[in-house]
């Protein structure tokens, strides 16, 4: 019977005169591409004026849908890769902040969690459970210690993840617990892509998932000696490269933070040599898929964590239009590159322009590999296939929210936002104040409705309050006795 079947998984059963191929019955791989502090702005899919050449990242959006509206559910890194693993919203578990983030202000921060807990039913375990072989590779940053890191929490393979945010260096020695040293010099976009590989190799028989999450394009920002040469040689050939100023002022934080600068041209060679880099490991993982022929039987998915980092660390990249960068609320903190293709259901070149978020992928890809969630299970997340079907579909959800009680070092404040159909409502946790703003018409978030909408602004502000009581949301905390913190 077993080769019976084997023979017609690979041949044709004929009805009539017609011919109807028989499914594969092997699960469709997963390719997961994330990276480190990726703008929305950066790759030229959804920029065709950037200043990085991202031909690969292209390749992806150019053979799948590219979301124009996809969000991290958090402007840091911690709390979006834990919504990606769980498919849960990070408040539910006070995962809030990147883990080692507990910069006061005013006010003293939120408690923060700082682990995924292995009581998490992450993405990886469902995946293993239904037979996949699973493969991390690069940064994790989800746990203090050896018991919360990648091959405790449903991955067979890991390299290079622990609880560094940020590697020691791009180039080896690496001093990373969970990756050999190379040769003097290696890169590491290269090496993990050269692991990345051989997984890909050791499993091509097998349904696996790969989930290759690069350091880069994180500080440190160090590049290759003649890819900073080739930027440094193209940013001179930039018209009125000398007139027009790289930086403009961002508003202040509150009434005595310091008002932060912004970059406002793209035209940091180092960081464009980071950018390429990252681009050319990722076609080369495309490239093995093709040469394997597995192409045609793996799902890619392209995801950045949080938005560039334009306002701090050496702001190496600009996020206009969109306001804001890592580490705050506005679209530049949370709106992301999030491209999918799903062979036999994505159209190529696709393009949708629904509201979708990170918690999306767990229930997603269970649902293109035909695996059930837990009974028990909470997901956050809906299902994209739908919209990967027919883009000009509809979820029939009703808002997308966040939650960032903490001191961003990158100069957001602690705040909350709500956004529903065009409508975005920002809410600032010091002092209760709101801002609402009309995306469709105002991408930038320069034009504040809010008193011009009252009626909105009610209706948003107590849908986001149920909303902080439905994952028990926390909020800052006193600093002295006399303080009294804002409270929804």
């Amino acid at each position: 019977m077993n080769r019976l079947l084997a023979v017609l998984t690979s041949s044709f059963i004929f009805i009539g005169a017609q011919p109807l191929a028989v499914a594969r019955t092997t699960q469709p791989n997963i390719v997961f591409f994330l990276v480190d502090d990726l703008g929305y702005m950066d790759i030229g899919a959804y920029n065709r004026h950037n200043f990085y050449e991202t031909p690969n990242c292209d390749r992806i959006a150019a053979a799948g849908c590219r979301f124009t509206n996809g969000y991290a559910a958090n402007p840091v890194c911690s709390p979006t890769r834990y919504s990606i693993l769980t498919g849960r919203y990070p408040s539910r578990s006070a995962v809030t902040n990147f883990f080692a983030g507990r910069r006061g202000g005013t006010f003293a921060p939120a408690p923060l969690h700082d682990r995924m807990d292995l009581e998490e039913v992450t993405l990886a375990e469902s995946l293993q459970e239904a037979g996949y072989a699973t493969c991390f590779a690069g940064k994790w940053h989800l746990g203090p210690t050896e018991e919360f890191w990648p091959e405790k929490q449903g991955f067979d393979v890991n390299i290079g993840g622990n609880n560094r945010g940020m590697p020691r260096s791009y180039f080896s020695p690496y001093s990373n617990p969970r990756l050999d040293d190379g040769p003097k010099g290696e890169h590491l976009p290269d090496r993990l892509a050269t692991e990345s590989i051989k997984f890909i190799k050791a499993q091509q028989k097998h349904p696996f998932f790969l989930y290759l999450s690069f350091y880069s394009v994180h500080t440190p920002l160090q590049g290759k000696r003649d890819l900073v040469d080739k930027y440094i040689a193209k940013a001179a050939k930039l018209p009125s490269v000398k007139e027009e100023p790289e930086f403009g002022i961002e508003e202040q934080v509150s009434a005595t933070a310091r008002a932060r600068k912004v970059r406002i041209r793209q035209r940091h060679a180092t960081y464009a040599a980071m950018m390429e880099s990252m681009d050319r490991s990722v076609g080369r993982v495309l490239d093995a898929l093709d040469q394997l022929k597995l192409t045609d039987h793996t799902i890619v998915v392209f995801m950045s964590d949080n938005g560039g980092l334009s306002t701090s660390e050496g702001s190496p990249t600009s996020n206009l239009p969109l306001r804001g960068g890592k580490g705050w609320v506005y679209e530049g903190g949370i709106r992301e590159p999030y491209m999918i293709v799903a062979p036999e259901i994505t159209k190529p070149g696709s393009v949708c322009h629904e509201p979708v978020i990170s918690t999306d992928f767990y229930p997603t890809l269970l649902a293109l590999t035909r695996t059930p969630p837990k009974p028990s299970q909470t997901l956050d997340g809906r299902s994209l296939v739908p919209l990967l079907r027919d883009p000009h579909s509809s979820l029939d959800r009703p808002s997308l929210y966040w939650h960032y009680p903490h001191y961003s070092n990158q100069g957001g404040f602690p705040g909350g936002a709500i956004r529903t159909g065009d409508f975005k409502l920002v809410e600032r946790y010091e002092d209760g104040r709101v801002h609402l703003f009309n995306l469709a018409h105002d991408l930038g978030e320069k034009i504040d409705l809010a008193d011009q909408h009252p009626d909105r602004v009610t209706a948003m502000r107590q849908d986001l309050h149920a909303w902080y009581k439905k994952v028990d949301a926390k909020f800052l905390q006193k600093k002295e006795a006399s303080q009294t913190p804002w409270r929804p």
